[in-house]
């Protein structure tokens, strides 16, 4: 643009808003338009007051009841009645006929579509309750005549699991296991009636159909088959096909169709599915078993780990890759839903109770949404397995037969620790802990044989602890008299060199006694995740302990110290209150073994601190695991007595001087201390040296 073309629309524009500012009405003129729009108001007011006063009311219009007449009249005839919100409506001689309840009213169909009424604020509600339904049937189109029905259970059983199937939605309703109680009623439901729903939503260009609205028609194809479908029109069916698989936790749940691609365009590929799972309570303790709940999935694929979201309070997890299977899971028991194919991406939210009503009775509150792959062509376009079941390591393991393709590391819905520890709970304690099961039927003393077999394993460990300790002790005179020869600061790498050589002559090793002890910690460590996850110590007494799988509560009080409470529980765990004893007994003996030292005058008030912090952290955990460390560590004081009873110092002083006798080659790691020692000795003479010809400058 050039300079005129910009000037004359600056011009323009300034005259615009000029014309603009000039036309704006007056306050004046503002307040009488106002007064005007009030006038019309009270006038409107007045004369729908007047209506209601005659009997006025809101009507359907001619061609609402014409769509309403359609709708029916397009229904099955032994099912053609619209119900829904309190409107009951069917058609009779042609005509509809039927109530509307509203308010605790209920409403005559001929008093509906009357132009008058007695009570015009309910017939206006019924009016607009007959309209919602109406929009309802309307979006539904081919499945309108699915949205009213009877809801009906129907029973699929066996040995191990009787589930309950709805009619409504068509979905597992009711899961009970066999041969499992919770700590308040004789049977365990794994979830109960409104506490678990899915719903898959197809979906055309226009419209959305969500399987959750719709009433199923159940038919058992043999004893453990039922086929809930939905009867649509043009000879179109579409459902869902439950199979209890005999002697086993699995239920295997198809969607089959007929005729769907007249519904369903072919190029839909994804059908959505929602999961709500109420995730309830069965163990006494609870607040271990909230830490063991959520959700838990797996990523697709021979090698796709398992994850899960976070244990403690409320998460969510927003996944992209592909899944085989997801999970809501407690401490003992999960529902599993695995996917033939796979699930195109997830979002996944777990919600803690604690804030709710509803915090006794259940654990989490978790959503998960997916997509699985669809073809309205195919006569079964998906097909999963549902696990109801308990988490038992070998009962999961056995379940990888339903996926020859991959592995569903199904055993991870139990936590036993990190990649290390599990093996090692894999590999040796499980099937350990099983074969002692073989012939003992009484797990306290199945965990009492354990501890024995893991500490005789374990001995030669302990042996080596001790003798190391055995010739620190001999060794700490000639140790003391070293530290007196050097007192000083400057002569610490001379008293080092002292020191290791004395060591060296002796056949001893100051980190001696600390080695076999790290060696033994990932068996610890396993074991710490083993009890607690161990359905089999569930519901079994041993002494005093009702349930090994639970704290042995001996003591209990009420009211709620806020930090108190939340680490330490209202209560007192007597195999918690023995382990730390046994504990504070070992470390008496453990630092009454070793030479004093006043380097570090704390540390033997840290060591005695440590069996006290166990306690306040054991307290809420299975009374189980206490029990296993109990016996662990009151078997290792026994060995330490059985080992100066049969281990003479007399003996290990005599083998030292052999040793010191004896020429001894430098091992690499000492050359490489020797050499840095040097070096360091080096660098002090050379800063000696600077520091005197700086003082005589």
């Amino acid at each position: 643009m050039d300079k005129n073309t910009v000037i004359g629309m600056l011009l323009m524009g300034l005259v615009i808003f000029g014309f603009m500012w000039l036309q704006q009405p007056s306050e004046a003129e503002l307040a009488e338009r106002q007064r005007q729009i009030d006038s019309i108001a009270a006038v409107q007011k007045a004369e729908q007051a007047r209506d209601i006063a005659a009997g006025a009311v809101d009507t359907l219009s001619s061609s609402e009841l014409a769509q309403l007449q359609s709708v029916l009249e397009n229904m099955p005839q032994d099912n053609a009645v619209i119900n829904n919100e309190g409107v009951m409506i069917s058609l009779k001689d042609g005509k509809i006929a039927g109530t509307v309840t509203v308010a605790d009213t209920t409403v005559q169909w001929d008093e509906v579509t009357a132009a008058t009424s007695a009570n015009p604020a309910v017939h206006n509600l019924a009016i607009q309750a007959v309209q919602r339904a109406l929009d309802m049937y309307a979006k539904n189109g081919s499945f309108a005549a699915s949205l009213t029905g009877t809801e009906e259970l129907v029973t699929l059983e066996n040995d191990s699991v009787k589930v309950e199937l709805s009619t409504k939605g068509g979905i597992i309703a009711r899961a009970t296991l066999k041969g499992y109680s919770t700590y308040k009623t004789p049977q365990l439901v794994l979830f109960d009636k409104g506490d678990n729903d899915y719903s898959f939503t197809l979906s055309n260009n226009t419209q959305r159909f969500e399987t959750k609205n719709f009433f199923f028609e159940p038919k058992r194809l043999n004893d453990s088959t039922v086929l809930m479908s939905l009867q649509l029109e043009g000879g179109a069916q579409w459902g869902l096909k439950y199979t209890l698989v005999p002697g086993s936790y699995m239920v295997r749940m198809e969607m089959v169709q007929q005729s769907m691609s007249r519904i369903i365009p072919s190029n839909i590929n994804l059908v959505d599915l929602d999961w709500h799972q109420k995730i309830s309570r069965h163990e006494f303790g609870k607040q271990f078993e909230e830490r063991n709940s959520g959700i838990y999935y797996k990523f697709a694929g021979k090698g796709g780990d398992v994850k899960h979201t976070s244990e403690n309070g409320s998460d969510e997890d927003e996944v992209k890759e592909k899944l085989k299977w997801v999970s809501a899971k407690n401490q003992f028991f999960s529902t599993v839903l695995i996917c033939d194919s796979v699930m195109s991406t997830a979002t996944m939210t777990s919600v803690d109770t604690k804030d709710t009503p509803d915090y006794e009775k259940y654990l989490k509150d978790v959503n998960i949404h997916t997509m699985i792959p669809y073809s309205s062509s195919q006569p079964t376009p998906a097909s999963f397995y549902f696990y109801l079941g308990p988490n038992r390591y070998k009962l999961l393991s056995s379940y990888d037969k339903y996926s020859p393709k991959e592995d569903l590391k199904l055993t991870h819905l139990i936590p036993l620790g990190w990649k290390f520890f599990r093996w090692i709970n894999t590999g040796i304690i499980i099937p350990v802990f099983n074969w002692l099961g073989k012939f003992m039927t009484n797990y306290g003393l199945i965990i009492l044989v354990l501890t024995i077999l893991i500490k005789l394993v374990l001995s030669p460990l302990t042996f080596k602890t001790y003798i190391s300790q055995a010739k620190m002790r001999i060794l700490a005179p000639d140790i003391a008299k070293i530290n007196e020869q050097y007192p000083n600061q400057e002569d610490a790498i001379k008293k080092q060199q002292k020191t290791m050589e004395l060591y060296r002559q002796a056949g001893a090793n100051p980190m001696g006694g600390c080695m076999p002890m790290l060696l033994q910690m990932p068996i610890l460590f396993a074991m710490f995740t083993f009890f607690p996850s161990c359905i089999e110590l569930r519901g079994q007494s041993f002494l005093w302990a009702n349930d090994l799988s639970a704290p042995d509560k001996i003591l209990e009080w009420g009211g709620n110290i806020p930090i108190l409470s939340s680490l330490f529980g209202n209560h007192l765990s007597l195999f918690c209150l023995l382990m730390t004893a046994t504990n504070i007994i070992y470390t008496w003996l453990t630092t009454k073994s070793q030479p004093s030292s006043n380097s570090m005058p704390g540390m033997k008030a840290m060591m005695y601190l440590m069996p006290l912090m166990f306690l306040f952290f054991f307290n809420n955990y299975a009374s189980g695991l206490s029990y296993y460390y109990f016996l662990f560590t009151l078997f290792t004081i026994l060995q330490t007595y059985l080992s100066r009873l049969f281990v003479s110092e007399e003996k290990v002083r005599a083998t030292m001087a052999a040793n010191a006798t004896k020429p001894k080659k430098k091992s690499k790691w000492m050359q490489r201390l020797e050499e840095a020692q040097k070096l360091q000795q080096q660098q002090q003479r050379q800063q000696a040296k600077g520091g005197n010809t700086k003082r005589r400058r």
